[in-house]
Formats: structure tokens, sequence, C-alpha cells
């Protein structure tokens, strides 16, 4: 007699979705707890904390992210460190190439004047953060990351990829909204 069973694992993740909390309990005991978690990185990726967990310490991200955070550095050094374990988590494997076929993604910000933000109605406010410049010219230069503006932050543009790209649009959109802290302190600390 085979004492063998073989379950489809799709067959598992259904039963799992209408189980009650203890037969969750119960399919977590014989399967693990990874089984069941969401298969969407983003679901999975809320924080920083969450990104350097799904890569483990050994990560050659996560060490120099740890090698630096103890040290005395400037919050955009910081924040890039952040930023590379993020996007590294996010992009499950996949690194940017920087070839002629390959497509990258990047989160773009809008960079408002206080005029036009106060013109904003509630909504496209909460998705919105607020820098002033008041120089003619502002700019972040980091290796192959750029970022400018002109004209009191009225106008901006793009010159330059970065390092923290993404395999899909959608990535790159979320973590530029999920991680807009970190962003911010990136681009303007």
């Amino acid at each position: 007699m085979n004492n063998q069973v073989t379950i489809n694992k799709e067959n598992i993740l259904n039963a799992y979705n209408q189980a009650s909390g203890e037969q969750k309990a119960l399919l977590e005991n014989m399967f693990g707890k990874d089984m069941f978690q969401s298969q969407d990185i983003k679901e999975r990726v809320k924080t920083f904390d969450d990104a350097v967990a799904i890569l483990g310490n050994d990560n050659q991200a996560v060490i120099d992210y740890y090698a630096i955070a103890d040290k005395t550095c400037t919050e955009d050094i910081l924040a890039f460190a952040k930023l590379r374990v993020i996007a590294e988590a996010l992009n499950e494997g996949w690194k940017p190439k920087f070839d002629g076929d390959e497509c990258r993604y990047y989160p773009w910000f809008y960079i408002y004047t206080k005029e036009e933000y106060e013109k904003l109605d509630e909504d496209e406010k909460k998705a919105c953060r607020v820098v002033g410049r008041s120089h003619s010219y502002s700019s972040a230069n980091g290796g192959l990351v750029f970022a400018g503006a002109y004209y009191a932050s009225s106008h901006s543009f793009s010159v330059y990829g970065s390092r923290l790209a993404f395999k899909t649009r959608e990535l790159g959109e979320y973590c530029g909204k999920q991680f807009i802290d970190i962003w911010e302190k990136f681009l303007f600390a």
C-alpha cells in the first residue's frame, strides 16, 4: 500500500482561503506558514523591515545598509541604502542590465509650488508632499541618479535613470507611493 498522498498546491490554497481560523492554523502547521503568504510582493513588502526580512541578513544590500546605519551619514545616503533594499526585495531577483533592449521603471514625482498645491482638491492634496525651493535652480546628483528643478521648483525634469529601477511600472509606482517618506529623504535631505 502506498502511504504517499499528492495534493495540488492550488487546492491547498483554495482550502486555506475558505477555512476557519482553526482550520487555517491546522493547514499552516501541516504545510508551513510560508505556503499561505500572499504571492503578490506588494502585499509582502509594506515596510523597510518587510524588505529586510524577505532578503535576509546575508543579502549584500542589507549588509551595506547595516554597515552605514550605525555610522554618521547624511539622511539621503541612509535613505538610498534603504531604497536599495526595498527595490531588491520588490524586484524578486530581477536586476537591471542597462542595455538597449530592456525596459526599466522608476518612481516619478511631481513637484508643486505652494500656489499650485493650494488649488488642489482635498483628495489630490492627500496624495502630495510639499517641497519648496526659492532659488532658481535646485538639483541632486549622485552617480546614475539625477533630479533637477528650475524656477522655484515649478518646472522639473528627469535626465538620467537610476540603479533603483523596477521590472514593472506597477512596482515603480507602488514603491514611490508606499515609501514616499524614504524617497523624500533621498531626494531632498
